[in-house]
Formats: structure tokens, C-alpha cells, sequence
């Protein structure tokens, strides 16, 4: 969005932080996640551009669309990292958040209290395991401070479609990390998530096998809703993350905030 202030980011750093200000930012963002969620993962949808390698859909015109820029990179291949970011206001003129397709979000919605949805966030191939994500995050925190925002959420996923491959990651999450009722969201077309027992969960193998995306959302205090939601089109299992400031841990406030201005 054009006029947003740049994350605070080392002077001396060939990375930069900041939401899309042009067409063309758009479709270096679209580029990058058409790369990820399309050529690697194996997703599709009825907007996806193959012929132009653009992963796009009718929620993109109201999001914000924060990137991570490699300086030393040129072109559409400078945007090495993505996040979509939609406040209330912008739900409201989309006419629903974007999640809402798959979660009830009933319980945010009547809350009272400023929302944000998350979506979209990626990296590239060649950037993952480093400073990317956190980088990434930056630029979040920075804008959550900015808007007075009170409550994250979206959904964050598990690649595949196989529910048994993924019981136990899965269980784990609902038994351990499942929101309260006031944050609980639920999945409309309703997957369990209580697939193994929690004495039964290898809790070491299944960490592991939890996204870091959504590994870095539990860091921070973040919760799951209750029930997953599988996405066929784009060959993932969904989960919907929720993360109250409020609740946040003074560690993990400062994790969250650390670098911004």
C-alpha cells in the first residue's frame, strides 16, 4: 500500500521491508508465490496464471501486500519474500476476510476488537533457514504497532492431503495448542484434529513435521482453531492460527517487536 512506512531494517543490509506500492510490486509478489505454492507445492485455482507464472485471486486488491526485497537482486526476482495482510475495514469492502471460506470466524468478528488477517507468506527456495521469515516478521510487528492492531489469525498449512500422514502433528497442535473459547474458530467443512491420543503422540517426531510458519506463530503464543480444513486445490491441509497480543508472553513481545522503531 503506497505511503506505508519501510520496516526498520539495518543501514547496512541489502534487504528491504515494505508493502507493495505498484502494479508491478503486485505481480513480483504473485510471481514469487506462483513459484512456492504452484510450481513447488502443486497447487491451482481458477485464477492461477500459468502462462504468466502468477498465483493471484479476487482477495488480492484488498490486502496489503507486505514484501521482503533482496536489493542486490533485479526485477521481479528482487521480491524474495511475501506476506498479505487485511485489515477489518478492507474484509468489509471484500465483502468477508479471505478465511472465511474455510473458518468460522464468528467469535473474532464479534469481539469488538481490531483484526488483522495474515495469508499468503511465503519465501524463496533459496532463502529459507535464515533471516527471511524474521525479516519478514519486521515488517508485521511494525505493522500491527501502526494500525493498533489486536488480534492476528489465518490459516497456515501442511502440504499434502493425507490426514493419516499427518495425525499426529495434527493431534498434537489440537491438544496442546488448541485457543480458548473466546479465540476458537472452527472449520466448516470439519476436519478432526484429535486423530492420536495424547499419550501416544511422538512428540519430538511430530514437532518436526509442524511448518515453521506455524512453529513461529506458537513461539509467539499463537493458538490453532479447532478443526482443519483440507484445500484441495491447493494440495494442502489448513489450519487457522490465532494470536492475541494481549496474551502475549513479555519474551515473546519483545521477539515479536524486536528491530522495529
Amino acid at each position: 500500500m503506497a505511503g506505508e512506512r519501510r520496516a526498520t531494517i539495518p543501514q547496512d543490509s541489502h534487504f528491504e521491508v515494505r508493502c507493495a506500492e505498484s502494479e508491478e510490486d503486485l505481480r513480483a509478489a504473485q510471481r514469487l508465490r506462483y513459484e512456492v505454492f504452484v510450481a513447488e507445492l502443486g497447487g491451482d485455482g481458477e485464477m492461477v496464471d500459468h502462462s504468466e507464472r502468477l498465483e493471484r485471486d479476487r482477495f488480492d486488491p484488498f490486502f496489503d501486500h507486505l514484501l521482503l526485497i533482496d536489493r542486490r537482486r533485479s526485477g521481479p526476482d528482487r521480491v524474495i519474500g511475501v506476506y498479505r495482510l487485511m485489515r477489518d475495514g478492507a474484509a468489509e469492502a471484500a465483502g468477508q476476510f479471505y478465511s472465511e471460506d474455510e473458518y468460522d470466524l464468528a467469535v473474532l468478528r464479534g469481539s469488538g476488537r481490531r483484526l488483522l488477517e495474515l495469508g499468503r507468506s511465503c519465501v524463496h527456495r533459496d532463502y529459507r533457514g535464515g533471516a527471511a521469515l524474521g525479516l519478514l516478521w519486521r515488517g508485521v510487528a511494525d505493522y500491527v504497532a501502526r494500525h493498533r492492531i489486536e488480534v492476528l489469525f489465518g490459516v497456515a498449512s501442511f502440504h499434502g492431503t493425507d490426514v493419516a500422514a499427518l495425525a499426529e502433528p495434527l493431534s498434537l497442535l489440537h491438544h496442546n495448542h488448541l485457543a480458548p473459547p473466546e479465540l476458537r474458530v472452527r472449520a466448516r467443512a470439519f476436519q478432526r484434529m484429535d486423530l492420536v491420543a495424547p499419550e501416544d503422540i511422538d512428540r519430538v517426531a511430530a514437532m518436526r513435521a509442524v511448518p515453521a510458519l506455524i512453529k513461529a506463530y506458537l513461539r509467539l503464543g499463537g493458538f490453532v482453531g479447532e478443526g482443519a480444513f483440507i484445500d484441495h486445490a491447493f494440495n494442502t491441509i489448513d489450519v487457522c492460527l490465532v494470536m492475541d497480543t494481549e496474551r502475549m508472553s513479555a519474551s515473546a513481545r519483545a521477539t515479536f517487536t524486536r528491530g522495529r522503531a
